[in-house]
């Protein structure tokens, strides 16, 4: 790697050998199309990793998993290596010898290994949104590393930033591989859009917000990396091969991510019940006496939760869709696990109950299921959030605090689809602007929440040190101690 990286540094034109830089295993160093390629785009991405990646630890050692390989039992090594150095792969799960498409007109047939000529916008265009996703989380994390509550998290941060950018390597290889001169114009494209830029910004929504504490860090990991979870898996059902194995690695990077996210708001839960009961405290609306315990008391992580479970929804695009019906149609795109549904995987006489707002009330109405499909991933998704939420919420009932987290109702916050034009609270009923604007600050983090949130947000950088609203997590990285130094930022 330190070899071809110098030669990118010193702006010198080299054969960059990437069967040596990069773990690979879909043979780089045959395609020598594929090699130029990749070699003019290799230091636009490390340009824009510098320039948008983690600020102000480029050149510290952080204690980092880099995927070698995609055998489940060795895929990944551990050690310490600075992040512009770190060795970003295309990896693409073992090929399956016979696999067909799993779905929509084409079910049955031999999965593709070129893309079908018929459908290459629509899968271009496909690969294009799920790798903007990638790069854009990297720049919304950007400056956390400045307010990190621990090493142990801040490398947890670095990580889940390093894969995401493994991620977008995984479609660029696609874009580039497959698409000739417009992949090439789209890989470019995906490293010259910002997060949250007023003319350039990132195609989707929830990743142009910002992100501006480590609350809303572990909220993003848990619930939008959901999203990017419940896509991959959609994906990972493509007729399309390189894409299906594509995908299916990235879920194996993606479970961490999940993790971080869960256990990080699940130890935030756990200092605050602490905290409440070793002062005395019983009521968890308390909220001036809980947050004079330097915690965050249990009703702003639930508006924090709320917040970022509204923006997540609205990623799966309108309920109803025919962009999403000709995906699944054309075989592009599946369900969320697809292979163990017991209907016909096509979907042309099925229906899909699907919640509307009509009149100003609520009604279900039958939709082709086709059309549905947008609708289904969501609600699949939202049962999917649930067991990390029943999770948490036993850490509070073993603290013995009377609180419960739950999920909002479907409309809540909503922009996009079914009920972007109505005002809907988070216990479902539907209500005037004036109502909305009554009880919003109630519902979504307001500015006081989030001074006191940033009022938290300091630094805590020696090894095993934590900061107060977060507790020490159970286990270390790798079966590392606790107070491992994680990340050396001596020399940073």
């Amino acid at each position: 790697m330190s070899e071809a990286t110098e030669a990118v540094r010193d702006d010198q034109f080299v054969e960059v050998s990437y069967d040596d830089a990069i773990p690979n295993n879909v043979n780089l160093s045959d395609d020598r199309q594929l090699l130029r390629a990749l070699e003019s785009w290799h230091p636009n991405y490390i340009d824009w990793w510098k320039e948008m990646g983690p600020e102000g630890f480029q050149e510290a050692d952080v204690y980092l998993r880099t995927a070698v390989g995609v055998d489940p039992s060795g895929w990944a090594k551990f050690g310490h290596v600075k992040m512009p150095d770190y060795r970003w792969g295309i990896l693409l799960a073992p090929k399956e010898e016979g696999r067909t498409i799993p779905c929509g007109r084409h079910k049955g047939q031999p999965a593709w290994q070129e893309v079908p000529g018929e459908y290459r916008a629509l899968l271009r265009k496909l690969i294009v949104v799920q790798g903007d996703t990638e790069p854009a989380s990297v720049e919304q994390q950007r400056w956390l590393g400045a307010t990190a509550p621990s090493l142990y998290d801040m490398r947890n941060l670095f990580q889940v930033n390093v894969e995401e950018g493994r991620h977008l390597w995984a479609m660029v290889y696609l874009l580039v591989k497959y698409f000739g001169r417009d992949g090439r114009e789209e890989a470019q494209a995906l490293l010259e859009r910002r997060s949250g830029h007023q003319d350039n910004p990132r195609i989707l929504g929830a990743f142009n917000e910002r992100t501006p504490d480590w609350l809303s860090f572990f909220m993003f990991t848990y619930f939008t990396d959901r999203d990017g979870k419940m896509q991959l898996a959609a994906l990972a059902q493509s007729g399309f091969d390189p894409l299906s194995r594509s995908c299916r690695f990235m879920l194996t990077e993606e479970a961490h991510h999940l993790f971080v996210g869960e256990t990080g708001v699940g130890r935030t839960i756990e200092a605050t019940c602490q905290a409440m009961k070793k002062a005395g405290i019983t009521d968890p609306f308390d909220k001036e006496r809980i947050r004079a315990l330097g915690v965050v008391d249990l009703p702003t992580l639930q508006k924090k939760a709320n917040f970022h479970m509204s923006v997540t929804r609205d990623l799966f695009g309108s309920e109803i869709s025919s962009n999403a019906a000709e995906a699944f149609s054309a075989g592009l795109k599946g369900r969320f696990n697809e292979s163990s549904l017991s209907d016909d995987h096509q979907l042309e006489n099925s229906t899909y109950a699907v919640l509307r707002v009509v009149d100003g009330r609520f009604v279900t109405e039958e939709v082709p299921a086709l059309r549905a499909i947008n609708s289904r991933l969501l609600d699949d998704y939202i049962a999917d959030c649930q067991g990390g939420i029943d999770r948490w919420n036993k850490v509070i009932e073993k603290a013995g605090v009377n609180f419960r987290f739950s999920q909002p109702h479907k409309g809540f916050n909503r922009r996009i689809g079914e009920f972007a034009q109505t005002r809907i609270s988070p216990d479902g009923r539907i209500l005037s602007e004036q109502e909305w604007q009554a009880g919003v600050n109630e519902w979504l983090v307001n500015d006081s929440d989030h001074a006191f949130i940033r009022s938290l947000m300091k630094p805590c950088h020696q090894p095993g040190h934590y900061a107060s609203w977060i507790a020490p997590p159970r286990v270390g990285i790798n079966n590392q101690p606790v107070d491992f130094e994680y990340v050396r930022i001596e020399h940073s």
